[in-house]
């Protein structure tokens, strides 16, 4: 049955992103689709070959090397050709495309897109190549979407805005001509199982650098019939993770140029959706009743309660990003380069990152509306854009070439020896994982940014830098200090299981993508913030008088005692 951030921005840097961005000047229209052209089974793989030969040097294996290093002989990267649309003149860029597995096109059934991701209609390469690929085979195309039990410790907030969104997404798809099939469980077994009822001529999938989708993947390569090929499209990046770079890059300064070179290219409009030529007319989807399924996700996930600032799908995305009323480009992002590391000013922030992690709206149409605006604010514009595209890819750069991206075991050598070094120091202050999850501390501006995400959803990105770097001071050792800030910001973040989340984690508490600072005690060489310095930054007595409103607010709605009963 089928059941259906961070740390502070060089701006001259910044500017020169924007000039790489202003050079290609394209129309920009707010719906996607994609040309014809054809794959190739024995094209080249070089750009897989060299990440490969690159991590086996670097010593760095991951799940995702593993299985590309089976296939290397037999599968190939890109496509023999790529011919323009004929209304648009758009490409198909052969870098977004990935073959996990080679074959001979499958059966002469649909092309399924298993989409986990980017889940969106809009703007979605893997959407846009899915369909392209049904009008060259001549078949239909449908979407599939696995729902996993609480997906690493998601609980309502998550599961609740993800739901709500996918609902809308469903209607979207049913007005383009292409079913929505909601699968439950595990999905290295629902995926092959639906691919070989449907006798799938292929099967296509958006990225993700987390190692257990990557696993998941492996897993289905395997588990699909022989002939059915299958294929990763990176709609999540505006340059492809695997293009961008090779290896795994030391921070912003080293992968910056990369991206900048490779924009024209992939910093492109999306031509229009054109519903399949060839409709499913097998058995349709089993009609989702959404709300029983909302209702059973946000009672099994109640210890962490949804949150009512934000509206998902991706019309509210759009809105968030350009809307008249209160739209980030239209009405905030005058101030933004001054304003966003100010956590005493929370309307300078785009607010996007839930949307963005989702995949209800896509960076590169964030980013081709923010360079409308660069002639008023190019300062903004060039702040903006490089925390969207360049942050944003590093993160995703170092979760896909480092597989221990959530453990002290990813970090530089330098930072591991300095941590192991100073594990021992004296702390003034030691908290257990309760103390901290309700915010139980000595520091008032501390328990402020846990509470604001508790209560909001969503951290101000600098509290979260300060926030992870006191946990790296008042717990008993680096490896511990991680695994709560990964836990809680997993637990609470409306954008949580994030490559961004790990990454922030990381630079705060390790030193990735940063240098060795003054040696000093608990933290070694590690980047140091305190209460003094955030004073001298900004109104630190604003920001808690703004949490305790956000707080008082919330629970009106959901009492704090009922979310930590749960919790207990």
């Amino acid at each position: 049955m089928y059941l259906c951030r961070i740390s502070p921005l060089n701006l001259c840097y910044s500017r020169v992103l924007g000039l790489f961005i202003q050079a290609s000047s394209l129309k920009v229209p707010l719906i996607s689709s994609f040309c014809t052209s054809r794959l190739s089974s024995s094209s080249s793989m070089e750009p897989a070959k060299k990440s490969m030969k690159k991590r086996s040097e670097e010593g760095a294996p991951s799940s995702n090397g593993r299985l590309l290093k089976k296939l290397k002989n037999k599968s190939g990267i890109g496509m023999e050709s790529e011919p323009e649309d004929e209304e648009t003149g758009v490409k198909v860029q052969s870098g977004r495309v990935r073959v996990l597995k080679a074959g001979e096109t499958g059966g002469n059934g649909p092309v399924v897109y298993w989409m986990f991701r980017d889940q969106r209609c809009n703007d979605n390469w893997a959407l846009v190549y899915a369909l392209e690929q049904g009008a060259r085979l001549n078949v239909p195309v449908v979407v599939a979407f696995n729902l996993f039990d609480q997906f690493l410790g998601a609980k309502a907030r998550q599961l609740g805005f993800m739901l709500r969104g996918l609902r809308d997404l469903e209607q979207s798809l049913k007005v383009l001509g292409v079913p929505f099939f909601l699968f439950r469980g595990e999905a290295d077994e629902n995926i092959p199982k639906f691919t070989s009822q449907c006798n799938a001529s292929l099967l296509v999938t958006d990225f993700s650098p987390l190692r257990i989708i990557q696993n998941i993947k492996e897993n289905i390569c395997h588990r699909v019939t022989e002939e059915i090929p299958v294929h990763e499209v990176d709609a999540h990046n505006i340059v492809p993770v695997w293009v961008a770079s090779d290896k795994l890059e030391y921070g912003a300064r080293t992968i910056r140029t990369k991206i900048n070179k490779l924009l024209p290219e992939y910093l492109t409009e999306f031509p229009d959706l054109k519903a399949p030529q060839i409709r499913w007319k097998d058995e349709s989807p089993v009609e989702i009743d959404w709300e029983n399924l909302i209702a059973e996700v946000l009672r099994k996930g109640g210890a962490v309660p949804e949150v009512h600032w934000i509206e998902p799908g991706e019309q509210a995305a759009l809105d968030m990003l350009m809307g008249s009323k209160n739209g980030f480009l239209s009405t905030r992002l005058k101030n933004y380069s001054t304003d966003r590391n100010n956590p005493s000013r929370p309307k300078g922030l785009s607010c996007l990152s839930p949307y963005l992690h989702f995949g209800q709206i896509s960076s590169q149409r964030c980013a081709l509306e923010a360079r409308k605006f660069r002639k008023l604010y190019s300062q903004s514009v060039d702040s903006f854009l490089e925390e969207l595209i360049v942050r944003r890819e590093l993160a995703d750069n170092f979760c896909f070439y480092q597989p221990n991206y959530d453990s002290l075991q990813g970090a530089w050598e330098w930072a591991r020896k300095t941590l192991r070094d100073h594990a021992g120091d004296k702390r003034e202050h030691i908290y257990t994982m309760e103390q901290l999850e309700k915010a139980k501390t000595a520091d008032p501006l501390w328990n402020a940014s846990q509470l604001e995400m508790v209560h909001y959803g969503k951290m101000h990105g600098f509290m979260r830098m300060y926030w992870a770097k006191k946990i790296l001071e008042w717990t008993s050792g680096p490896e511990e200090a991680l695994s709560i800030a990964i836990h809680l910001n997993d637990k609470y973040e409306l954008d949580g299981r994030d490559p961004n989340g790990y990454v922030g984690c990381m630079w705060s508490i390790c030193g990735i993508h940063d240098q060795g600072w003054r040696e000093r005690s608990v933290f070694g060489k590690i980047r140091y913030m305190n209460y003094a310095g955030c004073k001298r930054k900004f109104d630190v007595d604003g920001y808690i008088a703004y949490v305790k409103k956000l707080a008082a607010e919330t629970k009106k709605r959901v009492p704090i005692k009922e979310i930590m009963e749960h919790n207990n």
